[in-house]
């Protein structure tokens, strides 16, 4: 790490410093979140975007809050404190990371780099990620979702919806020459908890933004097939309703 990042130079300040005071905010849907320094983000987009998350899914966020700042780094090369950029330059953003949790005495705070994820898009997916994972650390998975899902590996569906997602799922189950089907009971936990953290991202995507499925492609594996994602969102929107003044929808473009 940098001089200027390990001696607190450049204006960085202590996360815990941004907490104290940075004003916390109230979303209707209850979740505690805040903005500080230069986001380069309309504090009406943010507020828009924390709003999405259905007031069922924020219910399980209880002693989270996040703070959306320019930069948030750590101190020291892989030291546990973090650093947090007022405004943006090119060589602290060269060694911000995407988010930093920090324990906050009785609450834990998200510290999000609005400055490094670029646009809306990004900025968005990794916010709702995090409340996907968020939402399983507190509640789990709902066990309609473990069957819908579970059936759809049984069925050989077509890749997945995140790297994590994806290995997670070929350690689960694997079959012989034979075809005997093994499972590996504790990979098979962490693939539903994977793709159920997933399927609340892009759920949560499609209420706040107005996105192309294909925009979440990666190398490092096939992309889940739309009708099997199609089914896993509606699955999700029956569990968790939008909030007033958001819409589920799922349209299919035909070349």
């Amino acid at each position: 790490m940098a001089e200027n990042v390990q001696t607190g130079l450049a204006g960085l300040l202590q996360a815990e410093h941004v907490a104290r005071e940075a004003a916390l905010r109230r979303a209707p849907n209850s979740i505690s979140y805040a903005i500080f320094g230069d986001t380069g983000v309309e504090d009406t987009d943010l507020d828009r975007m924390v709003q999405a998350v259905p007031a069922a899914v924020a219910a399980a966020l209880f002693g989270k809050s996040y703070y959306f700042v320019p930069l948030a780094l750590s101190e020291g090369h892989g030291g546990e404190s973090t650093l947090v950029a007022p405004a943006s330059t090119p060589d602290l953003a060269d060694q911000a990371i995407c988010h930093r949790n920090v324990a906050l005495g009785t609450s834990d705070g998200v510290f999000i780099s609005t400055r490094l994820l670029g646009d809306r898009f990004a900025l968005a997916f990794e916010f709702f990620i995090n409340v996907g994972h968020a939402f399983v650390d507190a509640a789990g998975v709902p066990e309609d979702f473990n069957t819908a899902v579970w059936n759809q590996v049984l069925s050989d569906v077509r890749g997945e919806t995140s790297v994590d997602a994806w290995e997670a799922r070929g350690q689960a189950i694997s079959r012989n020459s034979a075809g005997k089907t093994t499972i590996d009971e504790k990979a098979k936990s962490s693939y539903l908890e994977a793709a159920f953290s997933d399927a609340i991202a892009i759920y949560l995507l499609s209420l706040a933004l107005d996105f192309d499925y294909s925009e979440l492609r990666e190398r490092e594996y096939p992309l889940l097939a739309p009708q099997p994602l199609a089914e896993r969102l509606r699955l999700i929107a029956q569990l968790f309703p939008p909030n007033a003044g958001y819409e589920f929808a799922i349209r299919y473009r035909r070349r």
